[in-house]
């Protein structure tokens, strides 16, 4: 559902998923297993 509204410009991707990533970790996740891993990656790199 989150590709889908990012493909029709309803969201900003990058700005949801890196939210959604913080959510997690303050939800006091250990980790997290994403198929974003290696977007989140270059995102964060830059």
């Amino acid at each position: 559902m989150l590709k889908a509204a990012c493909g029709h410009n309803y969201l900003d991707e990058k700005k949801v998923v890196l939210e959604i990533m913080m959510c997690f970790k303050r939800a006091g996740a250990d980790a997290i297993l994403t198929y974003y891993a290696k977007q989140i990656a270059i995102w964060l790199k830059n």
